[in-house]
């Protein structure tokens, strides 16, 4: 009992930053009217978002409620629970367009790499905080690498390269920011910069059956960045590749300022017409520029700022290196993951298929989102007193 007793002792009601819990949940109150708008009722797209709403909330609450330490102690059972769920997708998953990345359970079905964005966080910030005397040594240094392959590997098999990215630009994140020396970061650098030089240029210059990416990703890559030269013949799976984007520019202008409102029956718009496919999930920005305009948009980016903002702010008053790691991390994800997902729909980059942040229709994501929210919040209520202290490296 005083072990349990003891989890309290340090929490301070008066820092649970209720800020943070306001955007996070206007925005995705925000989401679900969005989804509503964006999907057929009889789809019950809405209702199982505001189920997500529920779930997550309970998750954070959970994690509001146990302290971040304690939960951190288990980290090598996080990573191994998060190992078997990525496996399971290997064997027991369910292919859906070409991709296996979602197990179902009767009605439901669940991303482990969703779990996996929160999980791999938890366990790299814990790993970090047990190891950083040896933070600097070639030894810690392979190790951390072999262990974030293992579950990106997975992930990028199944196969889901944007997901890929975003997790490896989290762990990037928090291994420079964990203390590691400038010397090491410049070499990792020097060394990078040539390497992923010549993946571009051999990604542009082999073709498509001997590619070091899948033919889809080829396509979408190489289809993107090589434009039909004039007088050309056009390609038809060019054009069928760039479709969706070009609809979503079209329908984001289309909004105006104001938008053309929630669940319009406007015969102009470009959702109306079904010139989007999925956009309650990957294009759920696109119908909030169409039906809720300029000011929309903002709201919406402005919203997803300030949550980043507050992770980075509890991130800096953290009582000790994991829980500073885990909030930079963390906040790390949700800011990467929509500028990918804004990209896209914007036209700016390939398209990849990356859902938006605490918006897009999701469960997994939604309920993995909370719960990392609800850690965030937990190592905020558990700062340093003096908030200009140097965290404890």
């Amino acid at each position: 009992m005083k072990k349990l007793f003891g989890i309290f002792k340090n929490y301070q009601l008066k820092h649970l930053d209720f800020r943070l819990l306001l955007y996070v949940i206007v925005l995705t109150t925000l989401g679900i009217l969005v989804i509503g708008s964006a999907s057929d009722p009889a789809d019950g797209y809405q209702k199982k978002q505001v189920i997500g709403l529920i779930l997550g909330l309970i998750m954070m609450c959970a994690a509001v409620i146990f302290s971040y330490k304690l939960i951190f102690r288990f980290y090598w059972i996080i990573f191994m629970v998060n190992a078997v769920l990525l496996l399971s997708v290997t064997f027991f998953g369910d292919n859906h367009m070409g991709a296996k990345r979602w197990i179902d359970l009767g009605g439901f079905a669940i991303q482990p790499s969703e779990a996996t964005k929160v999980l791999m966080v938890i366990f790299l910030a814990a790993y970090i905080q047990k190891n950083v005397d040896n933070l600097n040594t070639l030894r810690f240094l392979i190790s951390i690498a072999i262990l974030c392959a293992f579950p990106l590997l997975l992930i990028y098999k199944q196969p889901d390269l944007s997901t890929t990215i975003v997790i490896f630009t989290a762990f990037v994140a928090i291994i420079f920011l964990s203390g590691l020396s400038y010397k090491i970061i410049i070499g990792i650098i020097t060394v990078c910069i040539p390497v992923v030089a010549v993946l571009v240029y051999l990604i542009f210059t082999l073709p498509p059956d001997k590619n070091i990416i899948k033919k889809y990703q080829y396509d979408r890559i190489v289809g993107f960045y090589k434009q039909d030269n004039e007088g050309e013949e056009r390609d038809p799976e060019k054009e069928r590749l760039m479709y969706q984007q070009e609809n979503s520019v079209l329908a984001i202008g289309s909004g105006g300022l104001n938008g053309k409102g929630l669940n319009n029956n406007t015969i102009t718009s470009v959702k109306n017409g079904n010139f989007l496919s999925e956009p309650h999930t990957d294009f759920i920005f696109t119908i909030v520029g169409e039906e809720l305009g300029f000011i929309g948009c903002v709201s919406i980016l402005v919203l997803i700022l300030l949550i980043v903002f507050e992770c980075v702010i509890i991130g800096g008053h953290a009582s000790d290196l994991q829980g500073k790691l885990f909030a930079y991390g963390f906040g790390c994800l949700i800011a990467v993951q929509t500028v990918v997902n804004v990209s896209v729909v914007t036209k700016l980059i390939p398209n990849t298929g990356l859902t938006l942040p605490f918006v897009s229709y999701g469960l997994s994501s939604l309920v993995s989102l909370y719960s990392g929210i609800g850690i965030v919040l937990n190592i905020g209520m558990q700062r340093s007193k003096n908030i200009y202290e140097e965290v404890r490296m």
